[in-house]
């Protein structure tokens, strides 16, 4: 069975991915800081036909020291490593004249150099391992559009657009492709709280004029974790029904 880490896999666009995942047959392993009762629900649910399975390992990607350990100990635990979703990070807004010093570097850290680290040391693994691996990274749309209070939150996620970008090149010749996602505003929790109209505002400037779901987001990680995608590296799938279109 093939492993895949989903990191912020206990909630939001992270626990979809675990479950879509798990449902596609993989072995889902989702770290976070905290288990959620939601992802403690999603672990007692049956995998469906294919067998998968999903699992919670407990981890702050703050620390980056602990980078290193995290992977070795998952790979001792579950074997080769054929997947990684690098989902976890802050979407912390703020004017930048008046956003805290330790704010943007909280958001730098967790957003940018996480993920790097993380991939390093997967991608290590992964080429130890002969493996052809996929790596996802979960993008947005913010890091190609512009928009008022997401400065450091943009330049986050353009980061890593331009990150998939590179490292898609320095993998390609060992069967590893390096890909993104990048959605645009999604349903979720957040915009439950949102009256009918300022959802339906938000719908109308999509060309759908609907929002995207979770669901719709964890299945282009599917498609691009699978084999279908084999031969697509290097690109930024963009789902917002849309919106920058």
């Amino acid at each position: 069975m093939r492993n895949v880490v989903v990191t912020g896999g206990s909630r939001g666009f992270g626990l979809g991915i675990a479950v879509a995942l798990r449902s596609a047959g993989y072995r889902v392993i989702a770290v976070a800081r905290s288990e959620s009762e939601l992802l403690g629900e999603a672990m007692h649910e049956t995998g469906g036909s294919d067998g998968g399975s999903l699992h919670f390992r407990p981890f702050d990607l703050a620390h980056l020291e602990g980078i290193p350990k995290l992977v070795s100990t998952l790979r001792a635990e579950f074997g080769p490593l054929h997947g990684l979703v690098n989902n976890a990070g802050l979407g912390t807004s703020g004017v930048l004249a008046t956003m805290r010093n330790s704010e943007i570097e909280r958001l730098v850290r967790l957003n940018s150099v996480s993920p790097i680290l993380l991939t390093k040391y997967v991608v290590r693994a992964m080429i130890a391992e002969a493996s052809e691996g996929r790596i996802v990274n979960i993008a947005s749309v913010a890091g190609t559009a512009g928009y008022h209070g997401l400065s450091v939150y943009s330049a986050t996620k353009a980061s890593l657009i331009g990150f998939t970008r590179s490292l898609a090149r320095e993998l390609g010749i060992l069967g590893i492709t390096v890909n993104a996602v990048a959605p645009g505003f999604v349903e979720t929790e957040m915009t439950a709280s949102m009256t009918e109209r300022q959802r339906h505002r938000i719908a109308r400037r999509s060309a759908l004029q609907r929002l995207v779901g979770t669901d719709d987001v964890a299945a282009a990680v599917e498609f691009l974790i699978g084999d279908k995608a084999r031969n697509i590296t290097g690109t930024v799938l963009t789902v917002d029904a849309g919106g920058t279109a």
